[in-house]
């Protein structure tokens, strides 16, 4: 989903209150909600301001099964140059699970919604759809995860060469590790778009990453992170910057 790249989550079970005098407890809920609030200095979506480098207020709120599918949404305040969108939603759904010790995949489908854009674009489309797919390694308190990203040929990505619909790809990897006994951690990012609509910049390919570090407090965490591209420069937002965010998981 299109989270700031400090953006964080943090799990809450939901579970039955055993009744007073019980013999046995009850067993725990098959569903789990996860959610976030956050507010960042600059939404960087795989490098790109999407507020031309102002703040953002975002959130979101997952539901997992035990068996590993979930389904969520997640939004931020937006501001994209003449244009007077002013939200994003992203709506998702996949199944995530261990298929070895320490390895996780995770497979899924996001729609990316700009609420009432026809009054704003007309005709014109911005909504699409993107699945994904990932894997996480975790070796202690360190963390690999890197995924590829692909959207198909929709009305909303088109070419800046022909003015027809093309497709989109996205590879990524975040290595993270927590520094144990500390509430500090440390990340990284390192993501490569491919496309001749927006996603892959002026020149159809754009090379995005970031190096950054946090600090967790109980349910609280900020981050900071210095971002990047390899964009020329002719599209704001796209230059280096620190961004800087504070999260509240539940």
């Amino acid at each position: 989903m299109r989270k700031s790249i400090l953006g964080l989550s943090a799990l809450a079970l939901l579970a039955s209150a055993a009744p007073a005098f019980a013999q046995d407890e009850e067993a725990a809920s098959p569903i789990t909600i996860t959610g976030s609030v956050a507010l960042v200095s600059d939404y960087r979506f795989r490098g790109f301001s999407q507020t031309q480098q102002d703040a953002a207020v975002q959130g979101g709120i997952t539901a997992t099964h035990e068996s590993g599918l979930y389904v969520g949404t997640w939004g931020s305040s937006i501001n994209f140059a003449n244009s007077n969108l002013s939200s994003e939603i992203d709506i998702f759904a996949g199944w995530s699970k261990a298929v070895a010790e320490g390895v996780t995949v995770d497979v899924g489908l996001l729609y990316y919604l700009y609420p009432k854009h026809k009054s704003v674009t007309g005709d014109i489309n911005t909504d699409f759809f993107e699945p994904y797919v990932n894997v996480i390694a975790a070796i202690g308190p360190a963390t690999l995860k890197v995924g590829a990203n692909y959207a198909w040929s929709q009305d909303a990505l088109t070419s800046f060469k022909d003015g027809k619909s093309t497709d989109a790809i996205y590879l990524h990897a975040e290595p993270s590790m927590a520094i144990p006994g500390t509430p500090f951690g440390v990340n990284g990012h390192l993501g490569y778009a491919s496309s001749d609509a927006f996603p892959g910049g002026t020149d159809g390919k754009v090379w995005d990453w970031s190096l950054g570090g946090t600090a967790t407090y109980k349910n609280i965490t900020f981050g900071v992170s210095y971002v990047d591209t390899d964009e020329p420069g002719q599209i704001k937002g796209s230059d280096a910057a620190v961004v800087f965010s504070l999260t509240a998981a539940f």
